[in-house]
C-alpha cells in the first residue's frame, strides 16, 4: 500500500484491467486506498466510482465479478495493472471489454456476448452519457445537450408541472406516464453534470431515520 502514490491525483490512481488468460484490456477504473485494501483482502476487484462518489465491488449487482490474479504497479507508482479472471463480461453494455468503438470510423468492433441484466437506471445513465457524442439531428437527448443547461432545465420544469397536473387529475395511468417523463429528464440533467443517479440514492439513504425538519435545519448550518 505504501508503494502507491495516491496523493498525486487527489487520492485516486487509474487501474488498467487485463484478462489473465488473453491479455485483453477489459476496462479502466480508479482506486483509492480503501478500494485497493478491499481488493487485497477479498481477492476481488473493488474500485472507487467518481460519478457515484463511493466504493464499489465490480459485479456486485450483475454478478460479473473480477477475480484478481496479479497486481502490478508502474514505474511512477501511480498506476495499477490488475490481471483478472473475468466472470461474465466487463462492460455494462454486455461486451467483454469496454474498448469496442473505433475512434475514426465509429465502428463497433466487439458484439454483445449476450443480453446482460444490469441495474436499469445505471444502464440508462450510461446511455445518456453516450448521447453526448451523438448527432443532435438524430438523437433527442443529444439535441438537449447541444442546446445546453437552460433547455434541459426548462424540460425538467415542464415535466414537473405536467406530473403535478396528472396527480391533481387523479389519473393513475397519466401519473405514471408523467412521472416517467420527469424522471427521464431529471436523469438527463444529472448526466449533463456527470452526476450518477446512485449519488441521489446514497443521499436518501443518509437521511434515513432523520426527520425532515431536523434534516433541513442541519442543511442550513
Amino acid at each position: 500500500m505504501e508503494r502507491i502514490d495516491f496523493e498525486k491525483n487527489g487520492g485516486l490512481v487509474p487501474v488498467v484491467v487485463q484478462d489473465i488468460d488473453t491479455n485483453e484490456v477489459l476496462m479502466l477504473a480508479y482506486m483509492n486506498k480503501e478500494a485497493l485494501q478491499k481488493t487485497l483482502e477479498s481477492g476481488y476487484a473493488h474500485y472507487f466510482s467518481r460519478s457515484r462518489n463511493k466504493l464499489w465491488k465490480k459485479g456486485e449487482s450483475s454478478g460479473h465479478t473480477q477475480e484478481v490474479k496479479e497486481i502490478l504497479v508502474d514505474c511512477d507508482n501511480d498506476t495499477i495493472l490488475l490481471k483478472v479472471k473475468q466472470n461474465g463480461v466487463a462492460c455494462h453494455t454486455g461486451r467483454k471489454s469496454c474498448f469496442f468503438t473505433n475512434l475514426k470510423t465509429g465502428e463497433i468492433t466487439i458484439d454483445k456476448e449476450k443480453e446482460i441484466e444490469y441495474n436499469f437506471v445505471d444502464k440508462l445513465y450510461h446511455t445518456l452519457l453516450d448521447r453526448k457524442n451523438a448527432d443532435p439531428k438524430t438523437s433527442y437527448v443529444a439535441s438537449l445537450f447541444k442546446k445546453g443547461e437552460n433547455s434541459i432545465l426548462k424540460k425538467v420544469v415542464e415535466e414537473a408541472g405536467e406530473f403535478c397536473f396528472a396527480v391533481k387529475d387523479n389519473d393513475k395511468k397519466e401519473i405514471i406516464y408523467e412521472a416517467a417523463d420527469l424522471a427521464f429528464h431529471t436523469l438527463v440533467a444529472l448526466a449533463f453534470k456527470n452526476i450518477h443517479p446512485e449519488a441521489i440514492l446514497e443521499e436518501l439513504k443518509r437521511r434515513e431515520g432523520i426527520s425532515g425538519i431536523e434534516e433541513k435545519k442541519n442543511r442550513k448550518k
